[in-house]
């Protein structure tokens, strides 16, 4: 009798090891498994915010001594920088997950709770650049010259502090859908599959 309750439970534990394994398997897959998406999509942003003060420079290019004094351009810049230093501590909190195995389950799920955390982070973070950047570009007027600033301060302050408002509401939906979009289903995803090894 103790024989066979010591075979089932060696079938019980070889089965859950298999099961564990090949969860596994399907979190690392190099192509379709969420922690590859997620490698993707913030090697993606890296790339992305470091072209755009490129790109900003590039539109620029037949006036460059005025760039160095542009507040505008280098506090987008710093925007820039800082998104890709985050991008680049998120990607590598994924890099840390895909090395881990079923014998770490338990900093496995540390590391996507984490991850989780620092992309709500990442939206608040988001909408105090863009307050930032309103004030911004109601204050700098008054210390430099923009012909597109100028105008746009020509308007009436109903109309700017409504495009604003639009904007800020605007920002406030469309960053969740992206946010969920392009990381928050992969998290939930690999949420489930961590719930599945247990």
């Amino acid at each position: 009798m103790e024989l066979d309750d010591l075979k089932q439970t060696w079938k019980e534990t070889t089965i859950k090891k298999n099961k564990n394994t090949d969860i596994m398997d399907i979190m690392k897959h190099k192509s379709y498994g969420p922690i590859a998406a997620l490698k993707r999509e913030f090697r993606k942003q890296i790339v992305v915010m470091a072209l755009l003060p490129l790109f900003l420079l590039i539109t620029t290019i037949d006036d460059i001594s005025k760039i160095y004094t542009n507040v505008l351009f280098w506090s987008y810049v710093a925007f820039c920088v800082g998104m890709i230093v985050f991008a680049s501590v998120n990607y590598r909190i994924v890099e840390k997950m895909e090395i881990m195995d079923v014998s770490v389950r338990s900093n496995l799920q540390q590391q996507i709770d984490l991850l989780e955390t620092r992309l709500k982070w990442k939206l608040i973070g988001l909408r105090i650049i863009l307050l930032f950047f309103i004030i911004l570009v109601e204050v700098v007027p008054y210390f430099q010259h923009y012909r597109m600033l100028d105008k746009w301060h020509s308007l009436s302050p109903f109309i700017r502090f409504g495009a604003y408002a639009a904007f800020l509401i605007l920002q406030y939906f469309l960053s969740r859908i992206v946010s969920d979009r392009k990381f928050g289903g992969h998290i939930k995803y690999l949420k489930e599959l961590m719930k599945e090894m247990q």
